[in-house]
């Protein structure tokens, strides 16, 4: 029995170097997706291990650091060409990667209740201790899945009218309502005990994303997310904070 349970570390230590060590070449959507898919990958392995001998993770040093950084890779997401319809199987991949990524650093350590209810303490713990990894997390999703929503427009507008399904087009509007829950979960986030810098980051992304949301999400939504706008505006200590949430709350009133 320790034989193999020694066997499966190896096992989970070679996956964790394979993916720390991979190359990242020239920037090609598909090739960082798959970046990103391994490296998170070796990251729930990582944190298995991490919490099998009754430790905490430590996201500021290798391996996490690193596998983090290919999974919420700004620099490759920023560099990426205009958005095409073929993009959509890699952007896939790589968006789900990353909220898997995300619901790691969320739910470390967290035990469901009998209900299926969320660790709330657990999750509390976590975003304080792990709060600049957790904010970076979530300024990557925000302006990831602002990429995603044009993508989404266009694969669905290159169909032939006989594939535009009724599926298709729930499918479509339960995009709109995620992106709006996503948004406003981030909005909530921004709270006034979070470091400065962390709200910028995130409010930053919502303010540069600003043009992409207007678009997408449907009326009821804007009204809703500009009800929590108003609210953490109010709530705002730092100014160019407030600023980043003013722009986004005056794009979102101004669309048609």
């Amino acid at each position: 029995m320790n034989g193999r349970r020694g066997l499966r570390a190896i096992f989970a230590s070679l996956l964790l170097w394979v993916a720390l060590l991979s190359p990242a070449l020239g920037q090609d959507g598909p090739r960082d997706a798959a970046n990103a898919k391994e490296a998170a990958q070796a990251l729930k392995l990582y944190l298995d291990e991490v919490s099998k001998s009754g430790r905490r993770p430590d996201y500021t040093k290798p391996p996490a650091s690193e596998l983090l950084r290919r999974v919420f890779d700004l620099e490759k997401l920023s560099a990426l060409p205009p958005p095409d319809a073929g993009d959509m199987p890699w952007m896939l991949e790589w968006g789900d990667a990353a909220n898997q990524s995300n619901k790691l650093i969320l739910l470390f350590g967290s035990k469901p209740g009998a209900g299926g209810e969320l660790d709330q303490a657990a999750i509390a713990r976590n975003v304080a201790d792990y709060e600049d990894q957790y904010a970076a997390a979530l300024a990557f999703i925000i302006r990831f899945q602002a990429r995603q929503a044009p993508t989404m427009l266009l694969f669905l507008d290159r169909l032939p009218p006989e594939q535009r399904t009724p599926v298709r087009e729930a499918g479509l509007q339960k995009a709109r309502g995620g992106a709006a829950e996503m948004i406003a979960g981030a909005v909530i986030s921004v709270a006034p005990s979070m470091k400065p810098a962390n709200a910028r980051a995130i409010t930053a992304a919502l303010r540069d994303t600003k043009d992409v949301w207007a678009t997408f999400l449907v009326p009821a939504d804007r009204t809703k997310v500009g009800g929590v706008l108003a609210r953490a505006r109010i709530l705002a200590k730092d100014d160019e904070t407030q600023k980043n949430l003013a722009t986004f709350a005056a794009a979102l009133a101004a669309a048609k």
